[in-house]
This record gives structure tokens, C-alpha cells and sequence, in this order.
């Protein structure tokens, strides 16, 4: 079959096009056509080798997938069958034809969801809905501020938080990326290369500041967060796509009561080192359950930026590494 395979780790440079082996079917797996692959900046790290999931060389890339079951494991043919319809969340190989994906980490979908748009849902909405809602408890009528929020994470953030009563403040780079925002969600926004943020945040709240923060960008946004947050206020740290990871100066959480919390979705689905006991992979299940619902009510609207062939997988990290998306870019190894 064909698959992006690295090497060596090095960046979009070191990834080429290969054909490779089929990958082994596990007990307790199911394989999986790959009908669509989103890119995200976790992939960018992972090729650089800097990514707290760092795979086994030679690997290939890839944390979010939609497609059909091809064929089951003994120990999962009690949960799907080929053909059916589903999205996975792995810790890697998904820019590829094939994949082997524990059957716990994998979810049937919607009959109207496209394989595109689903690509959303196995890390970019859940990763979302557990840090709103299982980390940081946000509240109907709480101020949510959500960096990065054109991109695919920072717009499920926007939905999912308008979704559960907030008012949303969505903060992006220019006004094309905002109206996306407002279009999917956010009360306001505001454009971090032509207004101070801080201020900004403080004007719409009356000078109270923001409850709750979901920050996939890092770096000077955290640093700002910090001083335009409402007493007990959450900062949620997803990510650092800005390529510096803040440090956090202690005192500022002392006298506002604030909470910074860090939520990596790898932990639910129990990549690399993590492990999710029973209890957890229910509750995992039941958070699908509630973002497929959300879905078929027409209030989660995956945006798919782009869709490109396996073999212009670089253009897409590229994409993505320039900050030009809105939503996600797709790719269809099948092409």
C-alpha cells in the first residue's frame, strides 16, 4: 500500500511517498480503508521529532482518520464489521491507505457525515468538548476566549463553547479568519495584529475578563491570557503552534485565583505511556455519542479548508505550517 514514511525526523523535507507493507492486524484492532486524513500542526511536530508522542523510526504520520472497516480482529467482533462507517483517533499512521486502529479508539459515524468533515471529530471536537466540559466545567453565560480560532481546533472550540451557553471571543489574524469564527459561533472578535488583546478582552467584558481561555497557540497569546482572565478563571493550554511553550509566572494565578490546565487527548484514548481504565473508555463513548448528536442538529459544521491527494501531502503541511487555513485540510490516500 501507500504511506508518508519518515525516515529520519527532520520536518515536511524528511517525509516521502512509499509503498510499504500492509500493517499487521492486532487482536483487538480493526483495519480501516483510509478514505480521508486531516493534517494538523501535531503532525508538523512529529516529523521534527518534537512531539510529546514521539513514534519509532521509520513512521507515518497521521492522528485522525475516516473510512470503512475492511476487516475486524477476533477480539473486536463484537464492536464493528466491514463496512461499516467510521472515524479513528492513533498516535500515528494515519497518512496512509491502510490503518490498524484498537477498536477503542475507534467510532461509527453518521450516515450524512462526509468522510472529510470527520476527520474532525476522533481528536479535534473531542479534544474540545473534554477540555470545555470535563476540564474546565465552562458554564452557561461564562466568557470563553478562544485563541488560534480559524483553525480546526480553535473553531470546534467556538462551536462546542457556543454549544454550551458561553459567550465566545474569538481571537484570529485577520477578518477573513474572524467572520469564519462569528459565522460558527463567537459573539465577537478580535484581530491580535491590529488590536491589543487585553484590552480588547477587557472592553467586551466590562473589565472583568475572560472565565475561561482555550489557548491551542501558546506563547505570547498565554502570556496575555493570563492578565485579561476573570477572578477563578481556566486557562486551558492545548498546544504551543506559535513554537514556544509558555512559562507561567506563578504569582498572577495566586492573586486572581486563576487554574491553568493542560488536556492532551492522547490520555483518554491511551497513546504511548497513557492508560484508560473502563471507566474512562465509557465516558469516552458517551462524549462521541453527544458531538454526533450536536452534529445532526446542525450545530457542529466541520469547515474542510482544503482536500488534496496523498501525494500532495506536503502542500497540506504546508498549509498548515503557514497558517493559511481556515478549518481543516484533508487528504484522500485513496487518490
Amino acid at each position: 500500500m501507500r504511506a508518508v514514511v519518515g525516515y529520519a525526523f527532520g520536518g515536511i523535507e524528511s517525509l516521502v511517498l512509499a509503498h510499504v507493507e500492509r500493517p499487521l492486524l492486532v487482536d483487538g484492532a480493526v483495519r480501516i480503508a483510509v478514505r480521508a486524513a486531516g493534517v494538523s500542526f501535531a503532525n508538523l511536530l512529529v516529523a521534527q521529532g518534537k512531539h510529546q508522542n514521539r513514534p519509532s523510526l521509520p513512521f507515518t504520520p497521521g492522528t485522525e482518520i475516516a473510512g470503512e472497516v475492511i476487516e475486524v480482529s477476533p477480539g473486536s467482533t463484537n464492536m464493528f464489521k466491514p463496512g461499516d462507517r467510521v472515524c479513528a483517533g492513533l498516535p500515528s499512521g494515519g497518512f496512509a491507505e491502510e490503518a490498524v486502529v484498537s477498536a477503542q479508539n475507534v467510532f461509527r459515524i453518521p450516515d450524512g457525515l462526509p468522510f472529510e468533515q470527520a476527520t474532525h471529530f476522533s481528536t479535534i471536537y473531542a479534544t474540545a468538548y473534554a477540555a470545555l466540559s470535563w476540564r474546565a466545567s465552562l458554564a452557561p453565560g461564562e466568557v470563553l476566549l478562544v485563541h488560534g480560532a480559524a483553525g480546526a481546533s480553535g473553531l470546534a472550540a467556538v462551536e462546542i463553547g457556543a454549544a454550551l451557553g458561553a459567550r465566545v471571543i474569538a481571537i484570529a489574524g485577520n477578518q477573513d479568519k474572524l467572520s469564519a469564527a462569528i459565522e460558527h459561533g463567537a459573539s465577537h472578535g478580535i484581530d491580535y495584529r491590529q488590536e491589543d488583546v487585553k484590552d480588547a478582552v477587557l472592553r467586551l467584558t466590562g473589565g472583568r475578563g475572560a472565565d475561561v481561555v482555550f489557548d491551542p497557540v501558546g506563547g505570547d497569546m498565554f502570556d496575555v491570557s493570563l492578565r485579561c482572565m476573570a477572578p477563578m478563571g481556566r486557562l486551558l493550554t492545548i498546544g504551543y503552534a506559535s513554537g514556544r511553550i509558555p512559562q507561567i509566572p506563578a504569582n498572577i494565578l495566586l492573586v486572581k485565583n486563576l487554574s491553568v490546565i493542560g488536556v492532551y487527548w492522547g490520555f483518554y484514548m491511551a497513546w504511548g505511556q497513557s492508560q484508560a481504565d473502563a471507566t474512562t473508555r465509557v465516558r469516552v463513548r458517551k462524549l462521541f455519542d453527544k458531538l454526533f448528536s450536536l452534529f445532526e442538529q446542525g450545530r457542529l459544521r466541520p469547515v474542510v479548508d482544503a482536500v488534496l491527494p496523498l501525494s500532495q501531502f506536503a502542500d497540506g503541511l504546508r498549509r498548515v505550517e503557514d497558517r493559511k487555513v481556515i478549518g481543516k485540510v484533508v487528504l484522500r490516500p485513496g487518490e
